[in-house]
């Protein structure tokens, strides 16, 4: 059952991944030069009570040092990049384990 929705969670990140990506490309195309849209950007975009929430809640019940340079640098990076390290993750979690050949002849 977890690994099913792990293979869900999976797939919804790299279909956001891929929709940023897109973005991007057909940014960059349009501008003619290279344009990443930080993960920053996007969030504050969609959600900044959400992202001031995250800030509130990481000063306030980790180190600060966790949201500055941690986090802050985390979201310089671009959205498609963070939502397919998401989904490798949990690709990764959601994977069967292989048989072992043993397994083959066991009666």
């Amino acid at each position: 059952m977890l690994k099913a929705i792990f293979r869900a969670v999976s797939l919804v990140c790299l279909a956001v991944a891929l929709v940023a990506a897109v973005l991007d490309l057909t940014r960059s195309i349009a501008d003619s030069s290279l344009v990443l849209t930080p993960f920053y950007v996007d969030w504050a975009r969609f959600s900044p009570a959400s992202l001031d929430l995250t800030r509130q809640f990481l000063e306030q019940y980790a180190h600060p040092f966790a949201w500055d340079p941690v986090f802050v640098t985390l979201l310089t990076a671009p959205t498609w990049v963070i939502f397919a390290v998401f989904a490798i993750l949990f690709g990764m979690a959601a994977r069967r384990r292989p048989r072992r050949w043993q397994e083959n002849f066991e009666v």
